[in-house]
Order: structure tokens, then sequence, then C-alpha cells
């Protein structure tokens, strides 16, 4: 991936409108997020810090994994726009 800057990024997700995860939500998304990078470690396709950073800033933000997806194809500069997610 690319370096993002992250805290544009923050900025840019707080503006959006979007319903953001319970803390019961945010609690699963970030077991499922280690166990992602986990495997990743593993296919040895180590994350970089700033990528970490990036899905951890999605996670304060209690951001949707739809809605992460949206925004890192966005990023990445994928065809796809940014919907809002209610």
């Amino acid at each position: 991936m690319s370096d993002f800057d992250i805290e544009a990024i923050r900025r840019e997700v707080r503006a959006m409108d979007f319903v953001r995860g319970t803390p019961t939500e945010i609690a699963m998304w970030h077991e499922d997020v280690a166990d992602s990078r986990a495997n990743l470690v593993i296919e040895d396709m180590i994350p970089t810090p700033n990528e970490d950073a990036f899905f951890e800033m999605m996670l304060d933000e209690g951001v949707p994994p739809p809605l992460v997806s949206q925004i890192l194809l966005r990023l990445l500069d994928h065809p796809t726009p940014i919907g809002h997610c209610r």
C-alpha cells in the first residue's frame, strides 16, 4: 500500500455521515483485524507501521468494515466511490 496521511484521513472520516460501531462491535472488529494481521504475517505479507496505523485509526473512529474497504479502495485510486453507510 501507500503511505497514508493518517490525520488527513481521520479528518475526512470525522466529516462523513455514517453510523459508527458500538463499543461491542468495535471490540469484535479489533479481534478481526488482529486475526487478519496474523494471517498476513504467516503469509510473509507484514503490514507496514503506516498500514497498521491506518487500520487502528479506523477502529478508533468506529468505522464499519465495509466502509473501511470503500475508503481504502478510494485511497488506492480504485474507481469505487465512497458511499454513506447508515
